[in-house]
């Protein structure tokens, strides 16, 4: 099997896992979401919130609000790869849920079953779709545009517009709808962590390779993280390696190994979770300051 054709079966299978991923997303909001009142996170809990209130299509909403998210994100975020694969995970969620809501009716109007049921499907669709190098636009976007822009964590940005989010569903379904979407959403995120494999925010990355170089500029020129290399010797040849140590957040995993696999296809790597991450691009350090890393011994950041 050539090099060529396993890089096509990858791109026909993240395509497959995008288009899975948004047939749940879209089974979750109008199965569960939309018939109780009920909003998720980000542009889909606006589309829900304006459907109520003007009688908008939800999928036709989430597009023309990503718009301008898409282009930016394009422009800052990523270029060709990004832009592509969240406009597709996107626009085919937005469509199916459209397309679906006349013929699916509600499963049910406990509140237990479609908090948790809701949650569940919505965090197994983003799943998927992280998992497969792409994104659903809304939010996240703007956390990244912002960290890139001001310096502010993604988690802040998305903390902020979520609580604003669920203080307008409250005025607008009532408070105990708003709790209950709480509910979903923190359901959501921790299935998304499962689907990922793991619950940690960050991931270590040890990568053993002959062509450190090459892919130091690639990781820190279409990951945007930072590498550091050491030093290392086999202890069984004794041959001399460089070893990259990179931190990168959990749907970037993805990317990183498909990056690491299409220069290196030899290369060892060791993948594990990083309880907490501290600095430049995850949570700032109560300590930290503006000065640059000093390059010291034999250890070189990228």
């Amino acid at each position: 099997m050539t090099m060529r054709f396993k890089q096509m079966l990858g791109i026909v299978r993240d395509y497959a896992l995008m288009t899975v991923g948004a047939l749940l997303v879209a089974l979750s909001v109008n199965l569960f979401l939309i018939p109780n009142d009920v909003i998720s996170g980000g542009v889909s809990g606006v589309a829900i919130m304006l459907r109520s209130l003007v009688g908008t299509p939800v999928g036709l909403v989430i597009i023309l609000l990503n718009i301008p998210l898409f282009l930016l994100g394009w422009r800052y975020l990523g270029g060709l790869i990004f832009g592509v694969r969240t406009i597709y995970a996107t626009v085919v969620m937005a469509l199916a849920i459209d397309a679906l809501a006349p013929y699916l009716t509600p499963v049910t109007r406990d509140p237990l079953l479609y908090t948790l049921y809701g949650g569940l499907l919505d965090g197994i669709g983003v799943g998927l779709v992280l998992r497969a190098r792409g994104t659903t636009g809304g939010i996240d976007i703007v956390g990244r545009l912002l960290e890139r822009w001001r310096g502010i964590s993604p988690g802040q940005t998305m903390l902020v517009i979520d609580a604003l989010l669920f203080a307008g569903a409250a005025m607008l379904f009532g408070p105990e709808k708003a709790l209950y979407a709480l509910l979903v959403v923190f359901i959501s995120t921790r299935v998304i962590d499962v689907v990922l494999s793991g619950a940690g925010a960050a991931r270590q990355a040890l990568i053993i390779s002959v062509r450190p170089e090459e892919l130091t500029r690639a990781i820190i020129r279409d990951l945007r993280r930072g590498v550091t290399l050491l030093d290392g010797q086999g202890g069984y040849t004794g041959a001399e390696r460089s070893v990259l140590l990179c931190v990168v957040s959990r749907p970037e995993i993805a990317s990183l190994k498909a990056l690491v696999a299409r220069i290196d296809p030899d290369a060892f790597m060791v993948i594990g979770d990083a309880s907490e991450v501290l600095g430049e691009g995850f949570q700032p350090s109560a300590e930290s300051s503006a000065r640059p890393p000093v390059l010291s011994g034999s250890v070189a950041e990228g």
